[in-house]
């Protein structure tokens, strides 16, 4: 599968937003985002003034990255959101943070999303005592997440919380409801991804 192998700290730069792609160090002042607030790349001295489009490319493109996952995944969950029926913004942000490796992340199991990732492709991650491999999982409401060998959990980066939909516990946590829109980032524009899409 295409994964992005360069320099993460640059897709943050590129986005100008603390992507937390590098779990620990982005909450720390050796996070190149606070230290060069300069677009990645030799002549980018200036920020550019974006058309409509790009600020929606932009938009997408930045949630990609965040969650990790490729175009094609990004189209397939737009797809499922827009066939669902009503509001194809929080159900696509709905199939993102269902994830299950974005919900390892949130439950403080790992320190990042590709941390969260790689203990879950690895099977030491549980699904209602059953291991499951695949990191694009959708975990469901009453399902249970913990990690099989404990010394596997490398602990969540400082000012990680659980959000109100997961709640934690020793080994893990459970998905308690399906998340609202105000208990995700606020800082997506997700009806922006939609127009991208929709064009």
């Amino acid at each position: 599968m295409a994964r992005e192998i360069g320099s993460k700290c640059k897709l943050c730069r590129r986005e100008q937003t603390k992507l937390f792609l590098k779990g620990e160090r982005c909450y720390t002042d050796k996070c190149s985002l606070s230290r060069r607030q300069s677009l990645p790349g030799k002549s980018t001295a200036f920020m550019p003034r974006m058309s409509n489009y790009a600020v929606r490319l932009r938009e997408k493109q930045k949630v990609k990255r965040m969650y990790g996952i490729t175009e094609r995944q990004m189209k397939n969950y737009f797809k499922k959101a827009a066939e669902s029926g009503g509001d194809k913004g929080l159900k696509l942000l709905q199939y993102l943070e269902m994830r299950l490796d974005n919900v390892v992340y949130l439950l403080g199991l790992a320190p990042s999303r590709a941390s969260a990732r790689q203990l879950v492709s690895h099977g030491k991650i549980k699904v209602s005592g059953r291991k499951v491999r695949v990191p694009s999982y959708i975990v469901t409401v009453g399902e249970t997440i913990e990690v099989s060998d404990s010394k596997f959990s490398r602990g969540a980066a400082p000012s990680v919380k659980p959000p109100k939909w997961l709640k934690k516990s020793s080994k893990g946590g459970e998905v308690t409801s399906e998340p609202t829109r105000d208990m995700m980032d606020e800082e997506i524009k997700e009806y922006l991804i939609i127009e991208y899409y929709s064009r």
